[in-house]
């Protein structure tokens, strides 16, 4: 039985037919597609397309099927599926880690997509990380406008964002994050998700390591 879903992958590959396709990245994009809202899915698709470009771009050998499914899965953590108490990106590489371990994913493989969701938004990281978790991050990161945009003419990036149109990303992604810093503040104090906290969000307030490394418990 073909699903929704599976339309939508073989439309999507008609305006991009160098994306590729294997059995295990039509589940990841059915998987994305089941849990997460159609801005969320649509800004994780344009981020696996940003990331095969730039490999394009530079000749970069790649693990397809990694990059693939760790960009279509990389905010994971975003969603209830992804809910847990550690960071949104470690609950949401625990989720991506176990679903490719299911299909058959070696160890050497699950790990470099739980590091690809995991360090996605920490590119002084993970850039220097192995390729596909720099590229993940790379396709992610264009999607915010980081340099690597500047590696697109403006003509495909309208033709990528006319065929995975954005709805409203940036007003939705930041209720989110504002709504994360509310709820699990615990969960946003070290990474992005406490700048929204810090300036969105009444009464939030982030614990300081000066405080903790000034109160620690050793006499000098």
């Amino acid at each position: 039985m073909i699903t929704l879903s599976q339309i939508e992958y073989a439309q999507l590959r008609v305006v991009f037919p160098d994306l590729p396709e294997t059995p295990l990245i039509v589940r990841a994009f059915d998987h994305a597609r089941a849990h997460m809202p159609d801005y969320l899915f649509n800004h994780v698709l344009r981020s696996w397309i940003f990331a095969t470009r730039i490999a394009a771009m530079h000749a970069i050998a790649y693990d397809a099927e990694v990059v693939a499914v760790s960009t279509i899965l990389h905010d994971i953590g975003l969603t209830p599926l992804g809910d847990g108490p550690h960071r949104f990106e470690v609950n949401g590489a625990e989720v991506a880690a176990d679903f490719v371990r299911r299909l058959g994913f070696d160890a050497r493989r699950v790990q470099l997509v739980w590091d690809s969701v995991a360090l996605h938004v920490t590119p002084s990281i993970s850039l220097f990380k192995e390729t596909e978790v720099a590229l993940c991050a790379r396709g992610i990161g264009v999607d915010f406008g980081t340099p690597d945009y500047a590696s697109f003419d403006q003509a495909e990036i309208d033709a990528i964002v006319a065929a995975v149109p954005r709805l409203n990303m940036v007003r939705q992604f930041m209720s989110c994050a504002c709504q994360m810093a509310r709820d699990k503040p615990e969960t946003t104090y070290d990474n992005f998700m406490r700048d929204f906290g810090e300036r969105y969000v009444p009464g939030y307030q982030a614990p300081s390591w000066v405080d903790r490394i000034l109160n620690g418990p050793y006499a000098e």
